[in-house]
């Protein structure tokens, strides 16, 4: 049964973002498959095997990172390839964050020195990063590659 006051969160939303197509952040996808699909927040997470508390905070604003193996089960519930619940960054990490950043820098015709120099960041961090032995953070994938990887579409 849906309690009143959570149908109308739930028909504030929709016609917030009454195309899906048009939903970039992360949290905004999960809440409105979940609304389309008349589910409890309890009901996504049982599903996925994780707390509710859990659940709760990805569909918060300010969350950075989607644990994969979460996504993996909740796009299975929501029968939508987990791409489709990823933001950018999210997607970024799962599509390789080494490739992508050498890739960049290759464009450019860079050595990792130039390339870490260019960008003000230590060489031994953007090797990490080439590497997929660090993980970039949300905040320094805005600031130096988002832009690069727009430009690349």
């Amino acid at each position: 049964m849906v309690l009143p006051h959570k149908f109308q969160d739930a028909e504030k939303f929709n016609l917030q973002f009454p195309d899906f197509s048009e939903i970039t952040e992360t949290a905004d996808k999960l809440r409105w498959l979940r609304y389309q699909k008349g589910l409890r927040q309890r009901d996504v997470a049982d599903y996925a095997g994780i707390d509710r508390s859990t659940y709760v905070h990805y569909e918060e604003y300010g969350k950075d990172l989607y644990p994969p193996e979460h996504m993996e089960k909740i796009a299975q519930l929501f029968e939508v390839p987990v791409d489709t619940l990823l933001d950018d960054y999210n997607l970024f990490l799962r599509n390789g964050q080494g490739n992508q950043i050498k890739a960049i820098r290759t464009k450019l015709g860079l050595t990792q020195k130039q390339y870490a120099d260019k960008l003000g960041v230590s060489l031994g961090n953007l090797k990490h990063w080439e590497q997929n032995r660090k993980q970039i953070f949300k905040s320094t994938w805005e600031k130096y590659f988002k832009q690069s990887l727009e430009s690349r579409e």
